[in-house]
């Protein structure tokens, strides 16, 4: 039985966009103890603590697999601390230059596609080093780690923005906006950096 001093353990849930890592991320949670189970149940959404948004590949595939099960418009109306990660940050914006593709709207802006210039190769793969200008809690313990990104597009900089990455221009790796956060990078592929936003994550208050 837990003491009346225990915190009762996070309720996860990873919103269905089918990304193919969900796996990934699934596991990575369950490394912090975590159970992280994939749904677009409207009453087990409703029942978790904490929320994560995954996706990789395009953000019009992801955005039409958020339509057909209905998350569109649920995720909007949701309460809990929300967590995009690489594409499912992307989609918390207005929308995207990829496809032209509206999006969410929980965060202001739109993602645009990283420029190309000698020495700066499209995708983005790879180990970057974290800006970590501020000592709020989502970004607590990364200023100056290293964190594994995979992208062609990316937010701006902006008042929104907790940590940011440079190749070539700077973009925003880490935003947060009340109850939405979000990661541009791969937490589930970033070691002991990535476990530490998950685990930053999951202390965030909870409605």
């Amino acid at each position: 039985m837990r003491g009346d001093g225990d915190k009762a353990p996070p309720r996860v849930v990873l919103l269905d966009s089918g990304g193919a890592n969900l796996g990934s991320v699934q596991a990575a949670f369950a490394r912090l103890g975590v159970d992280a189970p994939v749904s677009h149940d409207p009453g087990r959404i409703a029942e978790a603590t904490h929320l994560v948004l995954p996706g990789v590949g395009a953000a019009a595939s992801a955005m039409a697999r958020l339509r057909e099960n209905g998350l569109d418009a649920l995720i909007p109306r949701t309460t809990q601390p929300l967590l995009g990660i690489c594409i499912g940050m992307q989609l918390l914006y207005e929308g995207s230059e990829e496809g032209d593709t509206p999006c969410l709207g929980l965060l202001p802006g739109r993602v645009r596609k990283l420029r190309a210039a000698p020495g700066v190769r499209i995708p983005h793969m790879g180990w970057n080093r974290l800006d970590v200008p501020t000592d709020r809690p989502m970004v607590a313990g990364l200023a100056g780690e290293h964190v594994y990104f995979v992208h062609s597009y990316a937010a701006p900089v902006d008042a929104s923005s907790l940590a940011t990455c440079t190749h070539g221009d700077a973009f925003a790796a880490v935003v947060s906006r009340g109850r939405v956060s979000g990661a541009q990078f791969h937490p589930e592929r970033s070691g002991v950096a990535g476990a530490r936003l998950l685990a930053n994550f999951l202390g965030l208050p909870t409605p």
